[in-house]
């Protein structure tokens, strides 16, 4: 039986994790990373690039490269309006209609991007259990609604993925922290990713690991955060050269790197410099960036981010009738809670002198979904995860009221009744509009679709008894049914959002995906036989600097030239001719070390001292033989 993969399908990087015995195990990918940027590029030549080959070429095509997409997740174009001025890529649609992204002069929805990144990932997999990988738990934000879910679960299946389970990530975390753990106790989950925040309450103890409460805020993460710096920075730039370079998508895209990289500097640091040469010129000549940006001055910039973090964790204090010292423990999840003010403002609302940072913020959540993918398959025994549905869900009802028939932080599975009737004589169809949201108004909550129960016997107004039922399952997935008691008619509906995927669209997209799979297979191939190239290119002219004059002109001809060669094969997409060129280099390179090693030993002799016949000085740590040892192990 195939293994049941977890992976975290994040906003900026994702992570993949498997269960080994009864140990979690969040797999390396092909760069040697244990997460992988959730980036998709299409380039000119019409290649398709996933992860960091994505991300690398992110600067000179922004306007082609896709991230941040589980911000479009399940989205309507008219819920995204602040999102989509935030990316270089275009955001098309109008209105109510499911947002799609363009790149490559061709139009994607968001699961089908996330699916290419979900296949990545799944391929991560793959190669490292050494067979095919079918099966997986896949996590999503608390507070994301149906379609999200939805959403998500659609990029499973177009990934050639069953989606066993979608778990909340703030319970993945809580699964991956507590289950070593034997005391009863009451924890936070704090999870700032890159584009959401979650917090959830949850009880945990003996294997049982219950929700009591979960709130958060779908549109804050750290890409608000790196906004915030870009802004700052750009500003500042046109006080002193009058360039707005956010008009700039090239030179945007090094403002957004930097800024990312600038906040990061800022966790660890009072101060950083934003050093950006040649960002764009004017008449007058090129134009260098260069801007101090200070702690103080971030989180004073930031202050209105930082505030948005405390509601949410009130709310769920109170949802979970607990008071900030009933929480012994705040776990804290996803790279933004590295921010020290982020951390000030945790220990201010749940009065804690620590946090517990024992697990790695950018993994947890995948290992807490390798243990639940272990739960369904039967590997890990005596957990018992109790998840809760973050919203309310109901029905429309006389005079436009949202009539909640399951409240928010209800344990799933659910399932709840209500009886209705008609609101007006012989009335004989009913529309049954189901929402999801706490507004008192069915206007101002989420339609998550709707359905006509029709041929109702004509009667009084009232008297027609219509009875409503809404089920979920494990994954927050909901099901509506209703029912003429007089008749025993019923219609029922799986909601997959009003502007879901159909199987259709879904098998469309798999069969595409399938299709481009040897591609795709052979492009990352390629890509990874460039990176060794290039990386045996560097060790071998650095190896040349520093040890040159120990071999002979002849022998540094030969080499250089096998360099230069290399350097012309990697202008080109032969795999084998690169891979030829490496080999060449690294035959003739194998001189070098040797000539090194012969040389270190005469002076080791010359001082009196015996050299080591089992390993070079510790000078020669970048002979090309010790890169080769490296690139094994990560494989």
């Amino acid at each position: 039986m195939s293994k049941t993969i977890g992976i975290d399908l994040g906003t900026t990087n994702s992570v993949v994790a498997v269960m080994e015995g009864d140990q979690p195990k969040v797999l390396i990918n092909s760069s040697g990373n244990r997460t992988t940027p959730s980036v998709v590029a299409m380039t000119d030549k019409g290649d398709r690039l996933v992860g960091q080959p994505a991300r690398h070429q992110q600067v000179t095509n922004p306007a082609n490269t896709i991230y941040s997409i589980k911000r479009f997740m399940g989205r309507r174009h008219n819920e995204v309006q602040s999102e989509e001025t935030q990316v270089p890529y275009a955001v098309v649609g109008s209105g109510d209609e499911l947002v799609k992204v363009e790149a490559g002069g061709k139009e994607f929805t968001p699961p089908e991007i996330s699916a290419m990144i979900l296949r990545d990932l799944k391929q991560i997999a793959e190669e490292y259990l050494g067979e095919q990988v079918d099966k997986a738990v896949i996590t999503v934000p608390a507070y994301f609604n149906d379609a999200q879910r939805q959403a998500t679960k659609d990029a499973g299946e177009i990934a050639g993925l069953t989606v066993e389970r979608i778990i909340n990530e703030p319970t993945a975390a809580a699964l991956a922290y507590g289950l070593e753990k034997k005391t009863n106790s009451k924890i936070a989950v704090f999870d700032l990713g890159g584009g959401t925040f979650d917090i959830s309450i949850l009880d945990i103890g003996d294997g049982v690991f219950e929700v009591l409460a979960s709130n958060g805020d779908g549109h804050l993460g750290g890409d608000d955060f790196d906004q915030i710096l870009i802004d700052e920075i750009a500003e500042e730039f046109r006080k002193t050269d009058g360039i707005d370079v956010r008009q700039d998508q090239m030179a945007l895209q090094r403002l957004k790197e930097a800024a990312e990289k600038a906040k990061c500097e800022l966790s660890q640091q009072l101060e950083t410099t934003v050093n950006l040469p040649f960002i764009t010129a004017d008449a007058s000549g090129p134009k260098h960036l260069q801007v101090k940006i200070t702690r103080a001055r971030f989180e004073e910039l930031a202050a209105s981010l930082f505030n948005r973090l405390i509601a949410p964790c009130k709310t769920a204090l109170t949802d979970a009738n607990l008071a900030n010292s009933g929480v012994s423990d705040v776990v804290m999840v996803g790279g933004s809670t590295r921010i020290p003010k982020v951390q000030e403002i945790a220990k201010e609302i749940f009065g804690t002198a620590e946090l517990d940072k024992s697990i790695n913020p950018d993994e947890v959540v995948a290992v807490g979904a390798a243990i639940q993918g272990g739960v369904l398959q039967g590997d890990v025994k005596d957990v018992l995860l109790l998840d809760v549905t973050p919203l309310s869900l109901g029905v429309e009802t006389l005079g436009g009221l949202m009539t909640r028939l399951i409240e928010k932080n209800t344990t799933i599975p659910t399932s709840k009744k209500e009886t209705f009737s008609t609101a007006a004589d012989n009335q004989t169809s009913v529309t049954i509009h189901v929402l999801q949201g706490e507004r008192e108004f069915a206007k101002d909550n989420r339609t998550l679709g709707q359905f006509d129960l029709t041929d109702i016997p004509s009667a009084p107004r009232g008297m027609p008894q219509i009875e409503v039922e809404f089920a979920i399952d494990a994954n927050g997935m909901i099901n509506v049914s209703a029912t003429d008691k007089a008749t025993v008619k019923s219609h029922n509906i799986q909601i997959t959002s009003s502007d879901g995927l159909s199987k259709d669209e879904i098998e469309k997209m798999k069969q595409d995906a399938d299709a481009h799979a040897g591609e795709d297979k052979a492009k990352r191939e390629l890509v990874e036989v460039k990176n060794q190239a290039e990386q045996v290119v560097y060790a071998t002219r650095k190896q040349l600097e520093e040890h040159g004059d120990k071999i002979s002109a002849e022998i540094r001809s030969t080499i250089e030239a096998d360099i230069a060669n290399l350097e012309d094969k990697l202008k080109g997409d032969e795999k084998a001719a690169i891979e030829a060129a490496v080999k060449q280099l690294t035959e003739n390179a194998q001189e070098l070390g040797k000539a090194v090693y012969e040389a270190t030993a005469a002076e080791a002799t010359e001082g009196g001292e015996q050299p080591d016949s089992g390993s070079a000085s510790s000078d020669n740590d970048d002979v090309i033989d010790a890169e080769y040892e490296v690139k094994d192990d990560q494989n």
